[in-house]
């Protein structure tokens, strides 16, 4: 596919940090009656899908996905800094996009949040999760042009998307080329907005006037 839509294209292997919770929730599938095949299948630690499951799953289901729009602040709590991931798409273009990334079966919104934050921005950026877990938008993308103002050409996917400060430092990751940051009013452009794959130039847009700052 394209890269013009959410990330990761492969089977998704998660990072250790979840291991407390996946114990809990095998604890909690034994001890509702569910098998160990099924207690395996929801261990968040295990490859979540092959390649083959998830294009078969993708020919009929939607996709829960999060996004991340990472922030710098203020001392008065103002954005002053967003943070633009730049990447090499399969064609080779060089687009910009935003933290992204599946929600596992099994784990909370909270703990994939965090763990595409620190995939694509590394384990220095100390996000700052936000208290609640709703999302400032959410972003529907369809494999057919025109049904929103979000397109992946592989599937149909629904984002929950947020604004997430970071104190740290971001050391980007994964298939990420670098993390630009740009004052609001540039992320805000239209030269920025054309840049973002997938239409994601109206979610950061969105992003930015959810927290006051769109320029």
């Amino acid at each position: 596919m394209a890269s013009t839509g959410t990330g990761e294209d492969g089977p998704e292997v998660p990072d250790d940090d979840g291991a407390s919770a996946a114990a809990a929730f095998r604890e909690f599938m034994a001890s509702s009656g569910a098998s160990d095949a099924a207690a395996s299948l929801a261990d968040p630690n295990s490859a979540w899908l092959s390649s083959e499951d998830l294009a078969d799953v993708r020919r009929r289901l939607p996709i829960l996905y999060v996004e991340a729009v990472p922030v710098r602040l203020d001392g008065m709590g103002v954005v002053t800094q967003v943070g633009i991931l730049l990447r090499a798409n399969e064609r080779g273009a060089i687009t910009r996009t935003l933290v992204s990334g599946r929600v596992m079966f099994g784990e909370t919104l909270r703990d994939a949040l965090f763990r595409h934050l620190e995939k694509d921005l590394g384990p220095m950026a100390f996000p700052q999760l936000p208290p609640s877990p709703v999302p400032f938008s959410v972003a529907e993308y369809f494999p057919i042009p025109g049904l929103s103002a979000y397109l992946d050409e592989r599937q149909h996917a629904v984002s929950l998307a947020y604004v997430v400060p970071v104190t740290g430092t971001c050391d980007p990751r994964q298939d990420a080329l670098e993390l630009t940051w740009m004052s609001p009013a540039e992320a805000s452009s239209p030269a920025v907005h054309a840049e973002m794959e997938g239409g994601r130039g109206t979610l950061l847009r969105a992003a930015l006037a959810s927290v006051g700052v769109l320029g």
